[in-house]
C-alpha cells in the first residue's frame, strides 16, 4: 500500500554505536591519539550466527587476521539488543538480505596526518556501515609499514602540514607501488589535502623543496603566496547523480590537473584547487581526492554512502550500481550540512584567506 501524498515517512533513529555488532579490530590497529568515539565491546548476542566466514575455503585476497580488544572493567554495560534487527545492505543480485563480507579499511599515517580532524572521515564510514549491519575492519598503516593494499576495500589518506607531509612523502614512496596495483584493481581511495597532493606527481613547498608523489592522479601542486582558508562547497557527480558537498578548505597549494584526471567537483563557493579555474580536487576511477576538511564525510552522508556502496560492490564482486544501501535517518547530518553550506554561501565571492607573506609575528607590516 502506498503512503498518502504529503506524508513523510519517518525513519527510525540510528542505534547507538554500542548497540551495533562490531567486528573486532585487527591487533595491529592503533587508535588515533584522541578518539571521542572509542569502539565499545560488541554484544555477543548481536553477532550474526549464519553467513559468517569464508565460503568453500576459497582464498579471499582481503583476508587479514583479526582479534578483538579485551573488555575493560570501567566499560559501561551494553544495553539490551534492539527488538528490531539491524538493517542490512541489499544487493540486487539476490532477492533477500544476507550477511556481507567485512569492509577492510586502511588508514594511512593516522598519528602523523591528523591535524584537521580528518580522522572523522574514518568514523563516518565505520558507523554508517555498521548501522546497516556491515562489519568493518580497520588497520592503521604507519611509517615503515608496506602492506598489500589489494587486501583492503577503502584507503584513507588525510591532510597535514609541510613538515609532516615531508616525512610521509619519503615513506610513501615505498607504499606507492602496492597502492598503484590496488587502485588498478578498483580499491576505493579517499584523500584529503596532503593526501591529494601526494597522490599526484609532485608537490613543491614554499621553500622550494620537491616532494615526489605516487603519480596515481595526474596533477601537480606548488605552494602559493596565499592561504585559502574558508568554508567551501562544490558540486560532485557520481554515477550520474550530482549533489552538493561541503567542507572547510585550509591550504596554500596551487593544484593543476593534467588530462588524465577529472575534478572531484565544480566550485560553488570557495577557492578550490587554485582559486582560478573553478575546479575542486581530483578523481580517477575509484580514487576521490579533495581539499575539503571539516571533517568532510560526517557532513556529507550522500558522499560517504557512495564510497561505501562502491567498496561493498568490490567486496561482493558485483557492480556498484547493483548495490542498494538501507536508508538511514540523516536528520542530524543534513542539519550539519545545511549549516556548513550556509556559511560557505555567505562568504561566496569574498576572500577570507590570509596572506602569510604580509604577516610578521601576528602584525601586518606597516601597522
Amino acid at each position: 500500500m502506498s503512503e498518502p501524498k504529503g506524508v513523510k515517512r519517518t525513519l527510525p533513529h540510528k542505534p547507538s554505536p554500542r548497540n551495533v555488532a562490531v567486528t573486532p579490530l585487527s591487533t595491529d590497529y592503533q587508535s588515533d591519539p584522541v578518539d571521542p568515539y572509542p569502539l565499545m565491546a560488541p554484544a555477543p548476542t548481536l553477532v550474526p550466527a549464519a553467513g559468517s566466514g569464508p565460503q568453500g575455503g576459497s582464498a579471499d585476497p582481503r583476508n587479514i587476521p583479526v582479534s578483538g580488544p579485551p573488555a575493560t572493567a570501567d566499560m559501561p554495560e551494553a544495553p539490551a539488543p534492539p527488538s528490531a534487527p539491524i538493517p542490512l545492505v541489499h544487493s540486487t543480485r539476490s532477492d533477500h538480505s544476507r550477511d556481507h563480507k567485512p569492509l577492510r579499511i586502511a588508514h594511512l599515517y593516522p598519528s602523523l596526518l591528523n591535524v584537521a580532524g580528518d580522522g572523522g572521515n574514518l568514523i563516518a564510514i565505520q558507523r554508517r556501515a555498521q548501522w546497516r549491519g556491515i562489519p568493518v575492519d580497520i588497520v592503521a598503516v604507519e611509517k615503515g609499514e608496506t602492506p598489500d593494499f589489494r587486501k583492503f576495500d577503502i584507503v584513507l589518506f588525510h591532510g597535514g602540514q609541510d613538515v609532516e607531509m615531508a616525512v610521509a612523502a619519503a615513506d610513501f614512496a615505498l607504499k606507492a607501488p602496492s597502492l598503484r596495483v590496488a587502485v588498478d584493481e578498483g580499491v576505493v581511495v579517499f584523500a584529503v589535502c596532503a593526501g591529494l597532493q601526494l597522490l599526484g606527481h609532485r608537490y613543491v613547498s614554499s621553500a622550494g623543496e620537491e616532494m615526489l608523489g605516487a603519480g596515481i592522479l595526474d596533477l601537480e601542486t606548488r605552494a602559493g603566496p596565499q592561504r585559502f582558508m574558508q568554508h567551501a562547497a562544490c558540486a560532485v557527480t557520481i554515477d550520474g547523480v550530482t549533489e552538493t558537498v561541503v567542507g572547510f578548505e585550509n591550504h596554500s597549494g596551487l593544484t593543476e590537473l593534467g588530462p588524465g584526471a577529472e575534478p572531484f567537483g565544480r566550485v560553488i563557493a570557495g577557492a578550490g584547487n587554485n582559486g582560478r579555474d573553478g575546479l575542486e580536487g581530483a578523481r580517477s576511477g575509484n580514487v576521490f581526492a579533495t581539499y575539503l576538511h571539516g571533517p568532510c564525510l560526517p557532513k556529507n552522508p550522500w558522499l560517504t554512502d557512495q564510497l561505501i556502496r562502491i567498496a561493498v560492490g568490490r567486496a561482493e564482486g558485483v557492480r556498484p550500481q547493483r548495490v542498494v544501501l538501507a536508508v538511514l535517518n540523516d536528520e542530524l547530518e543534513e542539519r550539519a550540512h545545511s549549516v556548513a553550506l550556509a556559511k560557505a554561501m555567505a562568504n561566496r565571492g569574498r576572500r577570507t584567506a590570509l596572506e602569510p607573506a604580509r604577516l610578521v609575528r601576528g602584525q601586518k607590516k606597516g601597522s
